[in-house]
């Protein structure tokens, strides 16, 4: 029987880290710390919005863009930014951000194309890449004196080729917790107007940034408004990644398309979820605004934890994520390590070198996850000084 042709090119994604960690976990009863879920709900005014919705019998097909009502609160929340996108034309409701990502991909790239993707990266865009029969073009961040993981500006310019399409950019990112300053957004900017490339930028942890930093929209940037698809979502802003309610923001022409793709993978998703996100967009900010500095919180617990149990922790600006070095106490290889912990001490955590294309430079770091309660993440830290 002769073998599909996207079969080849999906093969190295049928079996994701999350699946497997999740099941080590739960064979070991551990505590997880490798899965960017928070353990707490959202604002109770967005989840009795959502059960009045199911109530009054919102669930049937939402519109195919998504219901005016979240298109209308989207532009508004977009405008914080000095950005105006028209709701009818400009802005597509999807079934969360990865969708979004993926259906973007499908519109706009084609086989022959490049994509360039800064590493490490988030599994679901390489498999998305693959999707569209287009070639992954990685770009390293590099740690520069202060410890930071930031961007290499040289090695993106030199990624860049004549078979070149799309930048896909993430900041906040997941799983460094880098946040990409405005330097370094504005080289991004510069190389996509001198190349005319498109860009595509994920940036679902947009409020969940640390330290007095600011998230930019790379769409802000002189240039960039007419090239970028701007992709985001509810699921980390309001503590619902299960409701997987994402959206695009760009010009009606790239929207339209992605559309165009997007109509033919999931039709449309979550009627009842929609009005209750519109509803925490327009009225819960400042819930959300609580959420960050609570994660904060969690953050400096957490590392402080990491510390005192002997790793060397990386500085996490923004998201769910803060990464370790595990050479002090003498381990190389962080997949070794993370496959071991959930049966060694009960602990799970994810290998930072499976979101990329050269493992060998990211072998030494893995990834915890401080969304959780207090009491959790203390668990695992009294676990992990057993190492």
């Amino acid at each position: 029987m002769r073998v599909p042709a996207l079969v080849p090119r999906l093969q190295p994604f049928t079996s994701t880290i999350f699946a497997e960690m999740t099941a080590l976990a739960v064979q070991h009863d551990a505590v997880n710390l490798g899965q960017g879920f928070p353990d707490t709900d959202g604002p109770e005014s967005m989840l009795e919005a959502a059960r009045s919705a199911i109530s009054s019998g919102v669930n049937q097909y939402p519109p195919g863009p998504g219901m005016p009502v979240l298109r209308r609160a989207i532009a508004a929340h977009r405008s914080r930014y000095g950005m105006s996108y028209d709701p009818d034309t400009e802005i597509l409701v999807t079934v969360g951000a990865t969708e979004a990502i993926a259906a973007s991909l499908l519109a706009l790239v084609e086989a022959g194309d490049e994509v360039i993707l800064i590493e490490p990266y988030y599994d679901s865009y390489a498999a998305s890449v693959a999707m569209a029969g287009a070639t992954r073009v990685t770009v390293g961040l590099r740690e520069d004196a202060s410890g930071r993981l930031a961007l290499d500006v040289d090695a993106l310019r030199a990624a860049v080729t004549p078979r070149t399409r799309a930048i896909l950019v993430n900041s906040p990112h997941n799983p460094t917790g880098t946040v990409f300053r405005l330097e370094e957004l504005q080289a991004i900017a510069a190389l996509c107007v001198e190349h005319d490339l498109l860009a595509i930028t994920d940036e679902v942890y947009e409020h969940l940034v640390f330290d007095g930093l600011m998230h930019i929209p790379l769409a802000s940037l002189p240039g960039m408004a007419a090239r970028t698809l701007s992709i985001s979502g509810a699921g980390k802003t309001f503590n619902c990644t299960g409701w997987k309610i994402g959206w695009v923001c760009g010009p009606a022409e790239l929207v339209s398309a992605v559309r165009a793709a997007k109509q033919f993978m999931t039709f449309v998703g979550g009627a009842p979820f929609q009005p209750a996100v519109a509803h925490a967009l327009t009225a819960e900010l400042d819930w959300v605004t609580s959420l960050r500095d609570s994660l904060a919180s969690k953050r400096a617990r957490l590392a402080e934890g990491l510390r005192a149990a002997g790793f060397e922790v990386r500085s996490s600006e923004g998201t769910y994520f803060i990464c370790a070095d595990v050479r002090p106490l003498g381990y190389t290889d962080g997949w070794a390590l993370c496959r071991d912990l959930p049966a060694r001490i009960g602990v799970a955590a994810v290998p930072v070198q499976v979101f990329t294309d050269h493992p060998a430079d990211w072998q030494h770091l893995i990834r915890f996850a401080f969304c959780k309660q207090d009491a959790v993440i203390d668990e695992a830290v009294e676990r992990l000084h057993k190492l």
